[in-house]
């Protein structure tokens, strides 16, 4: 059985507490990962000032450098896994063992690979888009000249703490440039998905980072908010319930659900048969386990038509092995955790509304396309099948997201849009109406806007993803210098 140990700042460190993952098909015993409890962390994290002075003193230039030869390695390398006993990974296994205590099909493992080496092989552009093109040398010396302007910047903390998921590989694109803004990383992996951050890691360590300048935990809850109590920034991933605790410290930058959404403005309601193949990527891509997956689809007209259109064209999608080069769907690694997402679905059908009124409607068009029964075992795993609920505005299903191809279709009136969609992380707007994109450019609700016929997971790394990662971890200064 293969074993990950924690990294005490870059030290590979066996601790006698272990946690063993299951292959998610067979259920044996996969992997081991060392355990790091409260104590060991807090004490270590007493050393985060003293890594980021050293961090501090590379040059800007040279972190990028190192960045691209990260991302080759990583994309490409075979990079070790457990130094103490002398294991390695190639890129083939690395898919391989994803996969395996995740259910994601080598396809997604591999897309979200190539999200990844992408934004470590394009930093500098990243970074230009969210400091708006500032040379970012001035963080060499705290302050300089730019534009001619003075500026100066001060770090808001000497490490940034993250608290990763299991759902999905590409999330991990999000603190990737952290390392090039000199700031030390503290990394709790997933319990079923621990694999890519290591992969990280040991990717920049073979570029000439130094191994001090992460830290890598596998622990509980409680050592999971541990780290983020005791580093100046964080990061935090997961469900409303293990992130609401975090939604009002400014120091923690929260992912949750997204509530993704695809709106279809009146201007463009008949010409809706041309973008069914846009909603249903972005329902379906990455197996609809991501924050960006479309979870609601807004119209003001051909609601019906449109529910059935996209049930009819997500049927097609059925499980496949995880090395299908065609699969989409994920397993549940646990599949009770399939079974409760469905029951929670056919519970919410039922609602408290009065019959016959708008509050009470919701339909399952994906049920009346291929039949009865959302949740089937396949290839050694239980799968969830894409699910098209039509309901109202008001109905408990319509904005609501699960980790599968889940949508609901909503029909409303075109001066209720945007307002009445809520909190949106990505909104695709299909519409050449200046007045409706208007509003949404306006809304407060909606973090990323994409205007016509986009995927809500086409993301650009260069725009700001529920918030900004220069300004979470910078602060601007008011700085003035004698010729």
């Amino acid at each position: 059985m293969l074993h990950l140990p924690i990294l005490r700042w870059g030290v590979p460190y066996r601790s006698v507490n272990q946690v063993v993952t299951p292959h998610f098909r067979t259920r044996e015993p996969f992997v081991s990962m060392s355990q790091a409890n409260i104590g060991l962390i807090r004490r270590d994290l007493l050393l985060q000032g003293e890594k980021r002075a050293r961090l501090q003193k590379i040059p800007y230039a040279d972190l990028v450098a190192m960045a691209g030869r990260a991302a080759e390695y990583f994309l490409n390398g075979t990079l070790p896994l457990d130094p103490m006993s002398g294991t390695t990974q190639s890129p083939q296994e690395y898919l391989e063992q994803v996969s395996a205590t995740t259910g994601s099909p080598h396809s997604n493992v591999k897309r979200n690979m190539l999200k990844v080496h992408g934004v470590l092989s394009k930093v500098e552009e990243v970074l230009a888009g969210l400091t708006r093109g500032m040379d970012l040398r001035v963080l060499d010396e705290g302050y300089g000249s730019v534009n001619g302007q003075m500026l100066s910047f001060f770090a808001r903390g000497d490490a940034m703490g993250v608290v990763l998921p299991s759902n999905s590989p590409g999330v991990h694109s999000l603190w990737a440039p952290a390392t090039v803004l000199k700031m030390p990383l503290v990394l709790k992996p997933g319990s079923a998905e621990p694999w890519t951050p290591l992969r990280m890691i040991h990717a920049w360590v073979k570029a000439g980072a130094p191994a001090d300048a992460f830290a890598y935990y596998p622990t509980d809850h409680a050592g999971g908010n541990e780290i983020l109590r005791s580093t100046g920034r964080g990061m935090v991933f997961g469900d409303v319930g293990s992130t609401k605790k975090w939604k009002a410290d400014g120091r923690v930058e929260v992912h949750g659900p997204g509530y993704s959404k695809v709106v279809i403005g009146p201007d463009l309601a008949d010409q809706w048969e041309q973008y069914i193949d846009v909603i249903a990527e972005s329902i379906s891509n990455n197996g609809g386990r991501a924050c960006v997956n479309a979870s609601g689809v807004w119209v003001t007209r051909h609601a019906d038509a449109i529910a059935e259109a996209l049930a009819k064209k997500l049927a097609t999608m059925s499980p496949r092995a995880a090395d299908d080069p065609a699969a989409v769907l994920a397993p549940f690694a646990d599949s009770e955790t399939g079974r409760r997402i469905s029951g929670v679905i056919d519970g919410d059908m039922v609602t408290d509304g009065a019959e016959g009124t708008d509050s009470a409607f919701a339909q399952d068009v994906s049920a009346m396309v291929r039949g009865p029964g959302r949740v089937v075992t396949a290839h050694g795993g239980t799968y969830v099948l894409p699910t098209i609920v039509r309901c109202a505005a008001s109905h408990p299903l319509a904005n609501r997201e699960f980790l599968f191809p889940y949508a609901s279709v909503v029909q409303v009136k075109a001066e209720e849009l945007p307002d009445c969609l809520g909190p949106s992380l990505v909104v695709t707007c299909i519409s050449n109406d200046p007045a409706f994109r208007a509003r949404f450019a306006a809304s407060p609700s909606v973090d990323r806007l994409n205007f016509g016929p986009m995927s809500t997971t086409q993301i650009g790394w260069d725009q700001p993803h529920e918030g900004n990662l220069f300004e979470h971890l910078y602060c601007r200064r008011a700085v003035q210098r004698l010729a």
